[in-house]
């Protein structure tokens, strides 16, 4: 049996909780100490209180069908608090109008020309359906997703298909986003298939099987808002979490590391036996200058889209709107979506309609420099408008910004990941993780947590 080893995680998000936890299960005796430099844990993970009910402003829900969250959620004993969604049915809103989103997708890519008629304009359906006709696909590494699809299946899939669900997911752009960071089943099929047609539909059919057909939702989320999990880590997990303690110094000693923290004026030295550093690709940047310098280019690689939510909540009334909207920038529109939690959610439905929508995508964030009120106001009144509202003044709004919340994965993506991931592992006893390297989803963040823990241990 070793002896009892202290762990630094810098970084107190949903990675870093569930690292924290992960590590304490496997090495109970151990000393856990959690570096945040904000004010609360949690990171993306948030929850504010809404016409009476806890209601997220991070993230709503986590993919069900694979094992990564609802696991943890079943290990931190909220089990009887998971939630399915009483309707998933979303629809597009285009420039003539509101659409049903296609069944059948990847990530927006149709695997055959069925079903689009009328989502696509004419010309719109014929070229995806003649996508087959055209010269196998050959790739050369990384590409563009937009760039690549609107070769071989044109604009209207891009702009109408991809751009909302990528844009919801990634506050990014098509035109710049990696085909095999953002869509990596997609891609793996490619060489296979030769077309993104074939390629969409043998990584659709892959997926079923590998889910063996299993009936279900495809989400969930918990009663208590997935911003109640950092709460529930942080008391399972044990470890001491220390608030406003940024981490701005990293160097090797004979025995394990040295953190410079705190205040950079009146530094504080902590030591640790290992280091697990989930920060954003900036900061962790800087922290592992001296210790994996080789890292610093590909972390910097990374930039940051910055956006907010809206949470709102209306008099209770009809909206035929299913679980939301997803607005692509052709429509000019201000929000990105609207989800209509209170249709989605039973366990939130009630006196108000409640809705939350976001604003705010890569390179183009310039609505975000309005006033807290100005921004509020307009996003409500875009809601409105989008929902066809009789009753459009809301009884509560609450409005959270996520500065530099994103992480973008451009073209080269995985290579930047792998030459960070390479120049960290030479390092003994520290390790990197979070939502800048293989996913920004809550299962794919605790999958990296755990795969950090196991390289450590």
């Amino acid at each position: 049996m070793t002896p009892p080893r202290r762990l630094v995680v810098v970084g107190a998000g949903i990675t870093g909780l569930a690292a924290a936890f992960e590590w304490r299960r496997r090495r109970p005796d151990d000393e856990i100490v959690v570096l945040e430099a904000g004010d609360r844990i949690g990171g993306k993970l948030h929850r504010v209180e809404l016409a009476g009910h806890w209601y997220d402003t991070g993230p709503e829900a986590v993919l069900a069908r694979v094992p990564e969250a609802v696991r943890l959620i079943e290990d931190l004993g909220l089990a009887d608090r998971l939630v399915a969604p009483a309707t998933t049915q979303a629809s597009v809103v285009l420039p003539d109008g509101r659409h049903p989103l296609p069944a059948g997708t990847v990530l927006g890519v149709p695997a055959s020309a069925d079903g689009l008629d009328g989502f696509l304009s004419p010309d719109g359906v014929a070229r995806v359906r003649a996508e087959a006709a055209l010269p196998p696909l050959r790739l050369d590494g990384d590409v563009a997703v937009g760039g690549l699809l609107r070769e071989r299946l044109g604009d209207e899939v891009v702009d109408r298909l991809v751009e909302p669900l990528l844009g919801g997911v990634y506050a990014g752009r098509a035109d710049e986003l990696s085909l095999a960071a953002t869509m990596p089943a997609l891609a793996a099929h490619l060489p296979g298939a030769g077309s993104v047609l074939g390629a969409a539909a043998a990584s659709r059919d892959a997926g079923a099987r590998s889910r063996g057909d299993v009936d279900g939702p495809v989400f969930a989320t918990v009663r208590d808002g997935i911003g109640a999990l950092p709460e529930a880590l942080v008391a399972a997990s044990g470890a001491l979490v220390r608030l406003r303690t940024p981490a701005h110094g990293l160097r090797r000693t004979a025995t394990g590391f040295e953190l410079s923290i705190g205040p950079a004026a009146v530094p504080e030295l902590l030591t640790a036996d290992v280091v697990l550093v989930t920060a954003p690709a900036a900061k962790a940047a800087r922290l592992l200058a001296e210790v994996a310098p080789a890292a610093v280019g590909p972390l910097q690689g990374i930039p940051y889209a910055s956006m907010a939510v809206v949470a709102m909540a209306f008099p209770a009334q009809d909206v035929a709107a299913g679980s939301g909207l997803l607005v692509p920038p052709v429509t000019g529109r201000l929000v990105k979506g609207v989800t209509v939690s209170s249709a989605k959610w039973a366990h939130l439905a009630g006196d108000a309609l409640l809705v939350r929508s976001s604003v705010g995508r890569f390179r183009d964030e310039s609505q975000l420099q309005r006033s807290d009120d100005d921004l509020t106001a307009a996003v409500v009144a875009d809601v409105a408008d989008l929902l066809g509202l009789a009753q459009r003044e809301p009884l509560e709004t609450r409005l959270v910004r996520w500065g530099g919340g994103l992480p973008q994965y451009l073209v080269g993506h995985p290579a930047r990941v792998a030459a960070i991931r390479a120049a960290v592992a030479g390092v003994p006893g520290l390790a990197i993780a979070g939502a800048a390297f293989e996913g920004v989803g809550v299962p794919a963040c605790i999958r990296d947590a755990y795969r950090a823990v196991d390289s450590l241990l």
